[in-house]
């Protein structure tokens, strides 16, 4: 990408294009290769905790992040406004599959897939933390592919037309929690892209993504991934570059020519060209000139000066 190269989004923008068709794919793939099922049937989503951490990890990630900040244009508004055009899709497809999750339960070993489903979130983090690693990495619908024929059970298949309302509302409140992120992220973007490091925040949230199938196989307290979201965020915000920015540099000494007769000075400029200037004169310029530097940037119980030289 323009300015945070994030591994995922990078490799979507060069087959999508287009700042909302990407933040609509981002967004949309958990639903698509199978991720967000995989999570639902493992029961990521069975208590607030796990809601907002999946919809914080899943859904508005550090791609999304990443395509908010780095490829959207337009004003906060415009932005919050395609983010909840996106949303409201992202909303009601995740109500959808978690709907049909029970049919798909009932034909599958879920200890068996709770273990795939683990695998394929480690296996995003580390495509998230490197592109590199992610190119000897299978896909995660290959990965899920794989869970489910591993795990396939045929004989417990049943078609569950029943609806599990709760499971439902859950998936969308999972949904939504990543909408909403990506809604505030939108807002606050002209104050986030001046502190906050987008490539810091990335590698963060890899960790935290990957410390999510832990905590889905007990490995990990519930919260652990909760608790790295929120570090990775304190820590991805940079606002020593504006500090940077505002940093006087001390002035140059200067002498003074007044009352000085034109005569006296070594350097008289006659139609842009100096005259009368000999080596000898040039190195007692040049001495001077360190003689000032020295004094402005002594090193402290100097007589010349009490501030360090800036590079220390």
């Amino acid at each position: 990408m323009s300015s945070s190269q994030h591994p995922v989004a990078y490799r979507l923008e060069q087959q999508v294009g287009g700042a909302t068709k990407l933040l609509a794919t981002v967004m949309g793939l958990p639903l698509v290769d199978g991720i967000f099922p995989a999570m639902v049937l493992a029961g990521a989503i069975d208590d607030p905790v796990g809601i907002v951490q999946v919809g914080l990890l899943v859904f508005g990630g550090s791609a999304t992040v990443a395509v908010i900040l780095a490829e959207m244009d337009g004003t906060p508004r415009e932005q919050a406004m395609t983010v909840l055009a996106v949303g409201v899709g992202i909303i009601a497809l995740a109500s959808v599959e978690a709907a049909f999750a029970p049919t798909i339960e009932s034909a599958l070993n879920m200890d068996v897939f709770k273990r795939f489903a683990a695998l394929v979130m480690a296996a995003i983090a580390a495509k998230t933390a490197s592109a590199r690693v992610g190119e000897y990495l299978p896909s995660p619908g290959v990965i899920i592919g794989f869970g489910m024929l591993a795990s396939l059970q045929p004989a417990g298949f049943e078609l569950i037309t029943t609806i599990d309302t709760t499971r439902v509302l859950h998936a969308a409140a999972a949904a939504g929690s990543g909408v909403g992120f990506a809604l505030s992220v939108a807002l606050l973007g002209p104050w986030l892209r001046d502190v906050v490091d987008i490539d810091r925040f990335r590698f963060g949230s890899a960790v935290a993504l990957g410390v999510l199938p832990l905590s889905i196989l007990g490995l990990a307290p519930g919260r652990a991934p909760l608790a790295v979201l929120a570090v990775t965020s304190l820590l991805a915000l940079d606002p020593g570059e504006q500090v940077d920015a505002t940093m006087e540099v001390p002035d140059q000494p200067q002498q003074s020519n007044e009352g000085s007769d034109s005569s006296d000075n070594p350097a008289v400029t006659d139609g842009g060209k100096n005259e009368d200037v000999t080596v000898a004169d040039a190195e007692d310029v040049a001495e001077d000139a360190e003689d000032a530097v020295e004094t402005a940037y002594g090193y402290p119980g100097e007589e010349d000066g009490d501030e360090r030289r800036p590079w220390l």
